[in-house]
């Protein structure tokens, strides 16, 4: 059945029980036993006596009364029946009045509670039909989010494309297609996928203001894709002098539209124009994960080359080492080329000639997330009674708890790592 139709068979379950509610309320009106206006006869003297004479009189007076008396008191004896009968007559009545009256109530009592939970059914159903279109509105919003995030950054990449002259929609060009950027995803979904999974700019903010100390001091740092330009604005406040590059042209535009200053390009390209030793630090965040091996090795031994000595290089990236991060993070961006394991990454920055390479791992999984051990304080104190049951769980607990600790080394460590080099 259809909400429709579930709704008009409500509707007309509570226009029958209206009616019935009706009819059985006009009949109890009818029923109600009025007041009581006749109260029976007012005598003026129901139970009096005639009193005995006095006075002057009183001799000749006595003889009256002795044969008056009889008389009133048989007329008091019959307006004393006739008193009964009367009330005996009006409580007849009254009962059959209030029998009827018991019966129109009780009768109007079974239509009101039919009448009540026709319109509980009536309230229910149009509650249910409006909680199902709220329902699919709310499932539907996931949808109309990510499609208003793309529509915005797409608006907002044509309003920069007419300012330059160029057509609105040839301008879009794709992402280049050289080693570093081998996806096809126009510039603008990819930055609004961006926003969406990435994280904001102040959690991107917060992830990356370690790093600010290892540049300080120094001037003339690129950030190989450096994005929104995250770590851009904190070197900036932080008196540190830097450039950025992205190959990915709203990147750069949201980046210069903060005041930053962003070239547009390939990441390689560029470094190989710059003069070697011209460089007094480099930092490529959330990079080397979408670069193909001969890119990133070719990459790495051109950033020797251009880096003073003793210039800091900070390459971060997602943590394959760490199944959760792989399995949430890593795969769900399908530009990502291939993953680094923390070892090898180490291992390419020691071959190209870093020194002092270290690994420095950050986002730590939540303690909620991992697995938890098995609280084996309470079995401990049993075994050490004796008990061979209670020294067998503790043992399966201790067992238990091992193999957790070396699942969460597995699964939940730290999302992201970096390593950290020294130009020799």
């Amino acid at each position: 059945m259809s909400d429709r139709d579930r709704d008009d068979a409500a509707r007309a379950e509570a226009e029958r029980a209206d009616r019935t509610y009706n009819d059985a309320l006009t009949a109890l009106d009818a029923a109600i036993i009025p007041p009581g206006d006749d109260q029976g006869p007012i005598l003026p003297w129901p139970d009096a006596v005639l009193p005995p004479p006095g006075g002057l009189l009183k001799p000749w007076l006595r003889v009256i009364h002795r044969w008056l008396a009889p008389v009133f008191a048989r007329q008091r004896t019959f307006d004393n029946h006739v008193v009964d009968a009367v009330e005996a007559l009006a409580g007849h009545e009254r009962a059959t009045e209030f029998a009827r009256f018991q019966t129109a109530l009780i009768v109007f009592l079974q239509k009101i509670t039919a009448f009540v939970e026709s319109k509980d059914r009536l309230v229910a159903a149009a509650g249910a039909t409006r909680f199902e279109q709220h329902e699919k509105m709310l499932n539907q919003l996931p949808d109309i989010q990510a499609q208003l995030a793309v529509l915005q950054r797409a608006t907002q990449m044509l309003t920069r494309s007419v300012g330059s002259q160029q057509s609105a929609v040839g301008s879009a060009r794709p992402l280049s297609t050289n080693l570093s950027n081998p996806s096809n995803l126009p510039d603008y979904q990819y930055v609004a996928f961006e926003d969406r999974f990435r994280g904001s700019d102040n959690e991107i903010r917060e992830k990356l203001r370690p790093y600010v100390t290892l540049f300080a001091g120094a001037k003339d740092v690129l950030d190989i894709g450096c994005g929104r330009g995250e770590f851009l604005a904190l070197l900036k406040t932080a008196g540190i002098s830097a450039l950025g590059v992205d190959a990915n042209r709203e990147m750069v535009a949201t980046a210069r539209e903060r005041g930053l200053d962003v070239v547009e390009s390939d990441a390689l390209a560029y470094l190989e124009s710059l003069a070697d030793g011209s460089l007094g630090g480099l930092i490529a965040s959330q990079v080397v994960e979408h670069l193909a091996p001969p890119y990133l090795v070719r990459l790495l031994a051109t950033a020797y080359q251009k880096l003073r000595p003793g210039a800091p290089l900070v390459v971060e990236t997602i943590n394959p080492a760490c199944w959760l991060a792989f399995f949430s993070s890593y795969i769900r961006d399908f530009t990502h080329a291939q993953p680094i394991h923390p070892e090898t990454l180490q291992y390419l920055l020691q071959a190209n000639g870093f020194g002092r390479v270290t690994l420095q791992y950050s986002q730590p999984v939540p303690e909620q997330m991992k697995m938890q051990p098995v609280d084996v304080a309470g079995l401990a104190s049993l075994s050490a009674s004796g008990d061979a049951q209670a020294g067998a769980l503790a043992q399966m607990a201790h067992t238990l708890n091992a193999n957790a600790a070396i699942l969460n080394n597995l699964l939940f460590t730290h999302l992201d790592y970096a390593a950290i080099g020294y130009r020799s």
